[in-house]
């Protein structure tokens, strides 16, 4: 039977609901595959609710073979990074489909239709709204547990997404980090010496200084500094500093996160953690209710995993070249040891950045993903 395509009104809470949701069918009985938290799934899609959709144009579409669906795709336009990086693209994302060629071309075909009627001339993913939202595709570490803020695909999309032309835009390197017994020599010496050195301090952030000192802002603007000349990266205001950084900051145990600063109190490195939310999710089947609110406050504050997740981590550009990041990597370690962390994810790195990469040289690791995002010319 051939395929049929229906566009999804977001603000229709059945259909945006039945697009979230369609991936449990895809991923049943996967043990690799970790849902997203359905509620931020849904506001993230929603035009009304994210307010990156003052700078994004979106189409979602889901595929249906005999009335089943059979896979879907977000069709999204970031004019803000199409004007920085000076190019005219068109991003997929929220991409799931069954092994079937025709449901991929259908479904790539339609985002290609909405990027043409809006002049794009190529099209790109799997990327979201910004970089703050899942992207790249899985190509290598089928048989590893994914995360919380990454993507998870069965290895048939490689294939499927070639065939269609599609060739490789960039690479993202994932890696597990195990926590030594004790800190190298090195990392303990040269963080002395740049705190000395620099007037830097590692200021324990705390509820109140959240509350009290517009923390959230402050970090988001050294995020942005920080992020800014790498691969797609998009420009965003202040306000967004609360959906994106706010959302964290109020449900992260703050032991996990490392602020360091110079000696005016400004914010200039910093790393970011939580525990691993992977196996509270797959319980709760990322729904807060009735009880996975349960799995989720258990894994965040009572009982942790072994295991951690590192979401964000860097340095403001004037103090880069200081070696500051080795007072993060060593107050991040010393924390991940008392909290019992026995190993941490590093979640996606871009394959040519070498300075983030070489933060954890020191420790044991292994690579074991990696993740891609494709791009070919509209014709």
């Amino acid at each position: 039977m051939s395929i049929e395509i229906k566009t999804v009104n977001p603000a229709n809470r059945r259909e945006l609901r039945k697009f979230v949701l369609y991936p449990e069918k895809l991923y049943k009985n996967n043990p690799y595959y970790v849902p997203n938290l359905v509620f931020d799934e849904m506001g993230t899609l929603n035009p009304a609710t994210n307010p990156a959709s003052d700078f994004c144009e979106q189409e979602l579409y889901m595929a249906y073979r005999d009335g089943e669906p059979v896979g879907r795709v977000a069709a999204i336009i970031n004019r803000w990074a199409n004007e920085h990086w000076k190019h005219d693209e068109v991003r997929f994302g929220w991409f799931d489909a069954i092994d079937d060629a025709e449901v991929f071309a259908a479904l790539i075909a339609k985002v290609e239709e909405f990027g043409k009627a809006h002049g794009m001339t190529h099209i790109v993913g799997p990327l979201g709204y910004t970089d703050f939202d899942p992207e790249g595709m899985l190509v290598e570490g089928f048989d590893q547990q994914s995360t919380m803020p990454l993507i998870y695909n069965h290895p048939y999309y490689v294939k499927q997404i070639e065939a269609l032309g599609f060739e490789k835009d960039a690479d993202w390197l994932e890696y597990r980090i195990f926590v030594p017994d004790q800190l190298p020599d090195k990392f303990v010496r040269v963080s002395k010496i740049v705190a000395e050195r620099n007037n830097f301090r590692v200021r324990p952030v705390t509820r109140k200084l959240i509350r009290e000192e517009n923390y959230a802002t402050k970090l988001f603007a050294v995020i942005t500094d920080t992020y800014k000349d790498l691969y797609e990266y998009t420009m965003l205001p202040d306000n967004l500093a609360d959906k994106y950084i706010g959302f964290y900051l109020k449900i992260l145990d703050l032991r996990y996160l490392t602020s360091v600063e110079n000696e005016k109190g400004e914010i200039v490195a910093f790393g970011i953690t939580m525990p691993s939310l992977a196996d509270a999710l797959i319980k709760s089947r990322g729904r807060i209710f009735p009880f996975g609110w349960w799995h989720l406050l258990k894994s965040l504050f009572i009982k942790h995993s072994e295991g951690a997740e590192l979401l964000l981590m860097g340095a403001r550009s004037d103090v880069r070249n200081t070696g500051v990041t080795a007072l993060v990597v060593c107050d991040m370690v010393q924390k991940y040891r008392k909290l019992g962390v026995k190993w941490a994810e590093s979640n996606a790195e871009l394959e040519d950045n070498h300075s983030i990469r070489n933060h954890f040289g020191a420790f044991e690791r292994i690579q074991h993903k990696r993740r891609r995002s494709y791009k070919k010319e509209i014709k």
